[in-house]
């Protein structure tokens, strides 16, 4: 051990053995954090309130707007607010997250969206409720006034458990527990399947050809709706002038009609897009159809296709196909977690299915949509599944199942042996030469200490600038070469005038070239004002005298 270092080993029984499980299996039931940062409209949100997200929405012509429910089940607004749409019962923008009183301990089950926009929300319970845009009678209420609070849809649904819903740019539609569907809303192109095209001010059952038929999923593009059976079956109904409706015509359609090219095929799981349709087997294939323009069908070309086409995804199973109908954008995922897209792609056109590096096609609609909204309800997995990154970042310096405590200053940092041993070389040397389940650590503060055994299990530090010297001095000691870069970098985001000699003096001890550069300069350029502070008038003479040297051949005390 370098002769600088002072351990103190204490004496314990513990084992490396008896606790290097629990360090990698501690997922808890507390609530994990959902991961919005792909969305620009919460970049404002506080961490501490980032962390008590469990749902959330992202909306709008633009994607400015979004709903979200916390742990505590209560619902936040926050956005443009066009034609009141945040619920708020004002039609004021919102840079800061308002509660929806009426919506909290509601419990959401399902959530969709239209273009005016209008909101539409599916509880627990089985309720509906809606507001927002309702110039043509989306909410339900037999209006055409905005709504600008939620208000329950009751018109023949009130003996009904409604579980999923789905709306197109002004109409929609809901699914009950019965497997019955019914619609309101704009009818222009026959999308709410009444048999006629005049708009539906209230829920009214969609029949005909879905009588006696138990329907188990629906979605929505733009101006037409789609319904999968119990029995694999597919329909479809409204505008079809791209062939979105699947039936090898251009015709509009003013009641379900059943998609008679995947006779045999047995579908699972609908998505529209703007004006395409993607449908999911049973057996894990792709089928596309309807406009084209953008690649979105995924078929290789651009032409339109008003019959299911099947999509070649390099024979990896599927197991979710996603589209919203505000957009051209397509993605699917693979069983074995990879996740495609295709279509418009922040404004590039993708006609075959892409590898995108993401975990999940929400990540795809967050970065290459357009708008970059959500195309459903993000949610927490219901088993309060914590990932590995986030279940290290909560067992750190915890003592519930920590087997190794460190002693700073007078105070406990209690951490796990496996952990260390894995990230950093220096404890896996020391720990392999002991069993202690205690060190007392004289040469770092508390502060400085606590700091990189918390890197150690988040990779991120959170000191400011003067505490980052002290634990550049750790890293670079301990030969952590990222944590020397990633403490440069905090103390280059911290100077200012008053500490840019104490920052140049520590970036030449611990020889941080880098830094020492960045600060020379900054000395450089505000060379008045850092002459006149009292770290200047401190300075090692050896420093001082280089430091004026290297100025003057810099040019600084040129007239």
């Amino acid at each position: 051990v370098h002769a600088k270092c002072n351990f103190i080993f204490l004496q314990g029984n513990a084992t490396l053995d008896s606790y290097a499980s629990p360090c990698f299996f501690f997922f808890s039931q507390l609530s994990s954090m959902l991961d919005v940062g792909k969305w620009p409209v919460f970049a404002l949100l506080p961490p501490e309130e980032l962390r008590l997200i469990r749902q959330a929405c992202v909306f709008g012509s633009a994607a400015n707007e979004a709903l979200y429910v916390t742990v505590n089940d209560e619902v936040f607004a926050l956005g443009t607010n066009c034609s009141g749409c945040l619920g708020l019962g004002d039609l004021q923008s919102t840079i800061e997250p308002r509660r929806i009183d009426v919506l909290c301990g509601k419990k959401i089950v399902s959530l969709s969206y239209g273009t005016g926009p209008h909101v539409v929300i599916a509880t627990a319970d089985g309720e509906v409720y809606a507001w927002g845009h309702n110039g043509y009678s989306q909410l339900g209420n037999g209006t055409t006034n905005h709504g600008l609070t939620p208000a329950l849809v009751s018109t023949n649904l009130l003996s009904k458990r409604v579980t999923e819903v789905a709306c197109g740019s002004h109409h929609t539609i809901a699914l009950t527990t019965d497997g019955e569907v019914y619609a309101w809303g704009y009818n222009n192109s026959g999308q709410v399947g009444s048999g006629s095209t005049a708009n539906q001010p209230t829920p009214r059952r969609v029949s005909s050809c879905l009588q006696n038929k138990i329907v188990v999923n629906i979605a929505c593009g733009q101006l037409c709706s789609m319904a999968v059976l119990d029995n694999g079956e597919i329909y479809g109904w409204g505008y079809n002038c791209n062939g979105q409706l699947g039936l090898g015509n251009n015709g509009n359609q003013q009641t379900p009609c059943r998609i008679a090219a995947l006779q045999g095929v047995n579908i699972v799981q609908v998505a529209c897009g703007y004006a395409h349709t993607l449908a999911l087997t049973d057996e894990g294939f792709v089928y596309a159809w309807g406009a084209n323009s953008y690649g979105q069908l995924g078929t290789g070309n651009k032409s339109n296709q008003a019959l299911p086409t099947p999509i070649n995804t390099d024979k990896e199973r599927i197991v979710e196909v996603a589209a919203c109908h505000t957009s051209h954008t397509s993605a699917a995922k693979t069983q074995s977690g990879q996740v495609l897209m295709w279509g418009q792609c922040r404004g590039q056109a993708v006609a075959s299915p892409h590898l995108a590096h993401f975990s999940s096609t929400d990540d795809v609609f967050a970065c290459f949509a357009t708008p970059a909204v959500t195309w459903h309800l993000l949610s927490v997995d219901g088993d309060d599944y914590l990932t590995v990154a986030q279940s290290l970042k909560k067992e750190f310096d915890s003592p519930d199942i920590s087997d190794l405590k460190f002693l700073v200053d007078g105070k406990c940092i209690h951490v796990h042996k496996a952990l260390l041993k894995i990230r950093c070389e220096h404890f896996r040397t020391l720990l392999n030469e002991s069993d202690q389940d205690a060190i007392e650590i004289h040469q770092f503060s508390y502060l400085v200490y606590r700091a990189f055994l918390e890197y150690l299990y988040t990779d991120t530090i959170n000191l400011p600038p003067e505490d980052a010297i002290g634990l550049l001095d750790l890293a670079t000691f301990y030969r952590e070469t990222r944590l020397k870069r990633l403490c440069q970098e905090t103390i280059k985001r911290g100077i200012s005038e008053e500490n840019a000699i104490t920052l140049l003096s520590a970036a030449v001890k611990y020889e941080a070239r880098d830094l020492e550069e960045f600060c020379f300069k900054f000395c450089v350029n505000h060379l008045t004002a850092v002459t006149q502070t009292q770290a200047f008038a401190d300075m090692d003479h050896d420093l001082l005298k280089n430091f004026i040297s290297k100025a003057s051949r810099y040019g600084a005390f040129k007239n």
